[in-house]
């Protein structure tokens, strides 16, 4: 492979456009495609008329796609990679997939000489704008020693995390956890605005004590702002994702006691009207069905003398 292979990007929503462009910043020639020609705009990176034009121009081609379902589309089509891909290229799927799907992708390509890599992704598009995404990858790891320099671009931690599927295993495991601590910190924030606590202050409490996770720590600061961090994963694709976890579960033969719960909060986001807003709006669609809640904003009343009340 060339010390500075020329990289692809199909799918160039939130994450691969924001991907792509700290690729390209990094001093990689990348070329992008997209469904949307708002979203390629956008993206900032030279454009590929059809999936067969970016695979015959790229050495490695990155996938951001939002399902396996896209992704089948995209691999099996007409047009798609497994009718383009020459011998020596690499595949890298940065999207939250079904791992079985993903380790029949990988045996596919394989037959056609091409590595393909599950990699799973966290951080968010915060992250993504700062290079400091996680990979949890799965397949060989000679590609992942030959394409660090270009993996640093976007992200502080590789991964490997074994064989074909393991990679996007892991991810699924990751977003349910994600969803959970959403979820769960979202309705106990509901709560605690309805029996009139000072959000901020609640939200030191948990951050100092056993309740402490990601969505107190990242989100919940901001959410009781005002700010949403709009831009990161959607209800709808966390709603995705715990339905990959369950069928993933299934499939292992483990038993989910709070998998179906989580997923009701999500499901019940869409219903409400926000399925395709970022995911922490879980909490106003909680909020919804306990009066019409809303956190931002509020703080208990303080006295003269500075103390609250």
């Amino acid at each position: 492979m060339a010390d500075s292979p020329t990289t692809g990007m199909i799918g160039l929503g939130n994450m691969g456009g924001r991907i792509a462009r700290r690729i390209r910043d990094g001093g990689y020639p990348i070329v992008g495609y997209d469904a949307s020609p708002a979203a390629v705009e956008q993206s900032g990176v030279v454009p590929a008329a059809s999936l067969r034009e970016l695979v015959a121009r790229c050495d490695v081609v990155f996938l951001s796609l939002p399902d396996s379902r896209v992704i089948e589309s995209v691999v099996y089509g007409e047009d798609g990679l497994l009718a383009s891909v020459r011998a020596g290229q690499v595949v890298i799927d940065l999207s939250t997939a079904d791992p079985g799907s993903s380790a029949r992708i990988h045996g596919e390509l394989g037959s056609k000489g091409v590595e393909f890599i599950d990699a799973g992704i966290s951080g968010g598009a915060a992250a993504a704008e700062r290079g400091t995404l996680v990979i949890m990858a799965g397949g060989s790891a000679a590609p992942l020693a030959a394409l660090a320099a270009v993996f640093e671009t976007f992200s502080s931690a590789v991964h490997h995390m074994g064989e074909p599927g393991s990679g996007h295993t892991t991810k699924v495991l990751n977003n349910f956890l994600n969803a959970i601590a959403l979820a769960a910190t979202a309705e106990a924030m509901v709560a605690g605005r309805k029996a009139g606590l000072d959000l901020a202050q609640l939200l030191d409490v948990l951050n100092h004590s056993t309740g402490v996770n990601f969505a107190t720590l990242n989100r919940f600061p901001h959410v009781i702002e005002g700010d949403y961090l709009e831009g990161g994963l959607t209800n709808e694709l966390m709603a995705k994702d715990l339905r990959l976890y369950l069928a993933l579960l299934q499939q292992l033969g483990v038993t989910s006691f709070t998998g179906t719960a989580c997923l009701g909060a999500f499901d019940l986001a869409g219903a409400l009207g926000y399925g395709k807003q970022i995911s922490n709006r879980v909490v106003d669609a909680i909020g919804d069905v306990a009066g019409g809640v809303r956190l931002q904003g509020y703080r208990r009343p303080v006295d003269p003398g500075g103390e609250s009340r």
